[in-house]
């Protein structure tokens, strides 16, 4: 584990990401006993001036718990996919909602790339415990791809607030498409071309990695990245 240092602090600030638009204006709940991550990996809030202190990313059971604090992208830039590819995951939400009174997201990260720099971009699918999910990419501003908010879907399950849920979202590459698929099932498919673009996607071959929505907890497990 490494203490996350004033350099990312700063790398933060200097290239501040807007919060997610669904946010309701609710403010951030820092983590207890956060400040850390493993080895390689690396964090970047959205909000300019968010205390990485109060985010958690710690190993876990073969996997990572992650509690938020502030929305966030993670990543390890070792972790890198081209071409054709699928990146996924497992997410259990120990209590969907928790103590807020709006669900929130998480879910996969791709296409990677600067995320260090102000000209970031990256592409990301959630999934929320109330049914629903969005496909947003950063360009760095922040970019919907299947609409301002979040879209409802059979796929993806949904529970009471402070049930527990667990979803498998995945993103991948195939040709000229980006699929996004909550729980083996296809929930939005779109053209590349649209994707990326001018102030979009740099490219579809970058980094990959996860994002979390703030207030939020999860044990992520299962995460890996094939080839199709």
């Amino acid at each position: 584990m490494r203490t996350l240092t004033l350099c990312a602090m700063l790398l933060a600030a200097a290239a501040p990401l807007a919060a997610q638009g669904h946010q309701h204006d609710d403010p951030d709940h820092p983590a207890t006993g956060g400040g850390t991550l493993p080895a390689g990996w690396h964090a970047r809030p959205d909000r300019a001036d968010a205390n990485l202190n109060g985010l958690v990313f710690a190993p876990m059971g073969g996997g990572f718990h992650v509690v938020t604090g502030p929305a966030v992208t993670y990543w390890n830039p070792a972790n890198k996919a081209a071409g054709n590819y699928t990146v996924k995951a497992t997410f259990a939400e120990p209590k969907f909602q928790g103590l807020n009174s709006h669900p929130h997201p998480y879910g996969i990260m791709i296409g990677g790339n600067d995320l260090d720099t102000p000209t970031m971009s990256a592409l990301y699918c959630s999934a929320y415990g109330n049914g629903t999910f969005i496909v947003r990419g950063f360009g760095p501003a922040p970019f919907p791809v299947n609409g301002a908010r979040a879209e409802a879907n059979a796929a993806v399950k949904k529970v009471a607030p402070g049930e527990a849920v667990t979803q498998e979202i995945a993103l991948s590459v195939k040709g000229d498409k980006i699929e996004c698929a909550v729980n083996g099932t296809v929930v939005g498919s779109y053209d590349k071309a649209a994707v990326v673009a001018a102030g979009k996607l740099k490219s579809t071959d970058g980094v990959y990695g996860l994002r979390f929505g703030h207030n939020t907890e999860a044990m992520v497990t299962n995460f890996a990245m094939s080839k199709n």
